[in-house]
């Protein structure tokens, strides 16, 4: 199946310029690809004149309007029929395109691409799971990132269904090492909704995830755990801790380096070093979160992605089209049936 992607031009910092280069970056990766741009016309035929491998590939859908950066999810819902934004998600809808990438509004994204799709059958609310980079080779699955402020035990549960499901994809795993984020590791630790959430998990019979209890913040980042589990209210805190930690590490190195000439010297020599931690922390290797639990795949790409970040986020969206996420996760439902999830009182 060669995916099809509806492409939200007119979404992130720069808008066509930037996400025209990244579906040509993605598009010279995987030849089968093939792109919706919607936007402005004009704008994104003169995008395209740079990019001539994408000619064949590519067609344009005329959008009047945009979702500004700063528009509230109830404005960009009245005007989501004539945004590029809108549309975009719409096309996924009626299934022109097998998914759709925008680096626009993510709450303004997540309104509109939860009223068009709807959620899948099982699944009472949608999470933002994003991959983060860790200290192993693979990344972490985390989620979710924002779009649930308050969670119960039944949504933590469907968020770990879903997240597996994406793990295994993304990297392969066959039954994916999965914990819920809590204030500590022991059994008596943490809310009623994350106690109850972990009893109802470590009861269901077959699961496609290997779930091992609870992590803390501090080993988000150790490679030690596939997927991560959280309400969107503190993931989205632990996931802004993180990038502001990651700023204030290279900064603090880059000032070091240059303090004196011997600092100079020294980076100099350490300069592989620092540029292996600098691609590694590079949000735009890890770019492309996306809104699980609907029914059609929409990936949130940052809005300051530069093309790298954009082609990588136009991936995402392809290898859930290509490994059918949605159908995984209908089938992971499946397996486990009814699930009565209460939440435990807090110890």
């Amino acid at each position: 199946m060669r995916p099809r992607i509806a492409i939200d031009a007119m979404g992130g910092d720069e808008g066509a310029r930037i996400m025209v280069a990244g579906a040509a970056l993605a598009r010279h990766r995987h030849e089968g690809f093939q792109f919706l741009f919607v936007g402005d016309e004009t704008r994104i035929r003169e995008a395209l004149k740079n990019h001539p491998n994408l000619n064949a590939a590519s067609e344009i859908l005329h959008a009047d309007d945009i979702v500004s950066a700063d528009a509230k999810p109830s404005q960009a819902l009245r005007s989501s029929k004539k945004t590029s934004m809108g549309m975009a998600v719409n096309a996924v809808k009626i299934g022109e395109v097998s998914a759709a990438v925008s680096a626009g509004n993510t709450g303004a994204l997540m309104a509109i691409s939860k009223l068009a799709l709807r959620t899948m059958p099982g699944i009472d609310r949608p999470a933002l799971a994003a991959l983060l980079p860790t200290m192993k080779d693979s990344d972490v699955v985390m989620l979710d990132l924002g779009a649930n402020a308050e969670c119960d035990s039944r949504n933590l549960v469907q968020f770990a269904v879903m997240g597996a499901a994406y793990s295994r994809i993304m990297h392969g795993f066959e039954k994916p090492l999965v914990k819920l984020l809590n204030i500590g590791t022991e059994d008596a630790k943490g809310t009623g909704t994350i106690q109850g959430a972990a009893q109802a998990l470590y009861q269901a019979d077959g699961l496609a995830m290997n779930f091992q209890g609870f992590t803390e913040a501090d080993k988000i980042s150790t490679g030690d755990v596939d997927v991560i589990v959280t309400d969107g209210f503190s993931g989205n805190i632990a996931l802004k801790a993180l990038e502001g930690t990651a700023r204030f590490v290279t900064d603090l190195l880059r000032r070091s380096f240059l303090s004196s000439l011997r600092s100079k010297i020294g980076f100099l020599i350490s300069r592989p070093a620092t540029e292996m931690l600098r691609n590694h922390l590079d949000p735009n290797n890890h770019n492309g979160a996306v809104f699980l639990g609907l029914n059609g795949v929409v990936v949130k790409s940052h809005g300051s992605a530069d093309e790298k970040g954009v082609a990588n986020a136009v991936e995402v969206a392809a290898r859930l089209v290509e490994d059918s996420i949605l159908e995984r996760i209908s089938q992971d439902l499946a397996k486990i049936g009814p699930l009565e999830v209460a939440e435990a009182a807090a110890k």
